[in-house]
């Protein structure tokens, strides 16, 4: 499932540093079928604990984790919706991207000079909003023009994007996303079509030194944007990009205590990829047999012959049923024998909305 977050910052907040230990923590690229990655981009693992205990149950001949991919986006200036700098490449770039990771600096370092100046993590922030809000603003003037006179011929598709296009166009003006307005389910369908930079789904990466990885809440600059993340609904995920990259080389053992002697019990590129993969609606199921354990991602509410396509287009095809059981439910019973005895295995249809957690044998007939 091709799903990335684009990773985007202004120039030494420390998203070059960021990406390198991405890259280098990065999944081997043959795990994963069809996985053709280009230089800016990085498929990491996405960590879940269920995986290695359903390993130890089952004792797989291999376990495969599921990956997310991270896209290292342009650096970005002011004038950037007007061509500065890289600023169309920049735009283009968010553009293919599903969700938005905006790296802030939120750490002092005199021998880092920032481009405005002086640390200011919120003046950060509103540089690269303002941008996307401007870009968003002449895509919709833009639309908005052809829409308009197809809503006076009473055109009642038109009629419906033109309402969705006010609205946006009145948010824009007064410096709101379109992820920060609220629509009808059927002017969402509207909004997602007109694919605007402000709609996609944003949470910020607070960047902070070393001496503050083991309390953030420290620092004043990390209270600032979790203030300001707040009232967009936005996550916050605070990292060190330095500490990240050294962890990024280090073998599974050294990872644990390294981040043990820091105080911490979970790296910040661990947390950034858990909430990348929660921003953009996903989750996970799995299969267990002797052969192979493996975690697959879905969007949440798809149905079971969807869920068992995105193992093969045949599974779908020939689909007749889901032999199901939750992660827990198996994991009380010790193994898939004993978690039949209690009951706990049903047969799930056509329907059926996968879950979180379940544990699937697909049944299909082609």
């Amino acid at each position: 499932m091709a799903l990335t977050a684009g990773i985007v910052g202004l120039p030494n907040v420390g998203k070059s540093t960021l990406f390198n230990a991405i890259t280098q923590a990065g999944a081997e690229a043959a795990n994963y079928p069809f996985a053709t990655i280009d230089p800016n981009v990085g498929i990491v693992e996405v960590p879940d604990e269920r995986l290695n205990k359903l390993t130890e149950l089952v004792k797989p001949k291999k376990t495969v984790p599921t990956a997310f991919e991270f896209t290292d986006i342009a650096g970005i200036v002011k004038g950037a919706s007007k061509g500065e700098g890289l600023g169309n490449q920049f735009l283009s770039h968010i553009r293919q991207v599903d969700a938005i990771c905006q790296v802030v600096r939120c750490f002092e370092d005199e021998n880092i000079t920032h481009v405005s100046g002086k640390v200011d993590p919120i003046d950060d922030i509103e540089i690269i909003n303002l941008e996307l809000i401007l870009a968003d603003l002449e895509s919709v003037n833009k639309r908005f023009q052809r829409v308009e006179k197809l809503a006076r011929q009473k055109d009642k598709e038109a009629l419906v994007e033109y309402e969705v296009l006010n609205k946006i166009k009145e948010g824009l003006e007064n410096d709101q996303p379109v992820r920060a307005l609220e629509f009808t389910e059927e002017q969402e369908k509207t909004v997602k079509g007109l694919h605007l930079l402000t709609s996609k789904p944003t949470l910020y990466v607070a960047n902070v030194s070393e001496d503050e990885v083991a309390d953030p809440d420290a620092n004043e600059n990390v209270q600032k944007v979790k203030e300001y993340a707040a009232n967009e609904n936005a996550e916050v995920i605070v990292v060190c990009a330095r500490i990240e990259e050294e962890i990024a080389e280090l073998e599974p053992e050294e990872k644990v205590e390294f981040l043990e002697d820091l105080g911490i019990s979970e790296s910040g590129l661990d947390k950034l990829i858990k909430a990348s993969y929660s921003l953009l609606g996903l989750a996970t199921y799995f299969t267990a047999g002797e052969q192979e354990v493996r975690a697959w991602t879905f969007r949440q509410g798809i149905k079971a012959p969807q869920a068992a396509g995105i193992i093969h287009t045949d599974f779908e095809r020939g689909f007749i049923r889901a032999e199901t059981v939750s992660y827990e439910d198996l994991v009380d019973a010790g193994n898939m024998a004993t978690a039949r005895e209690r009951g706990k295995v049903r047969l799930e249809g056509k329907e059926y909305i996968v879950q979180d957690g379940d544990v699937i044998h697909f049944r299909f007939n082609v």
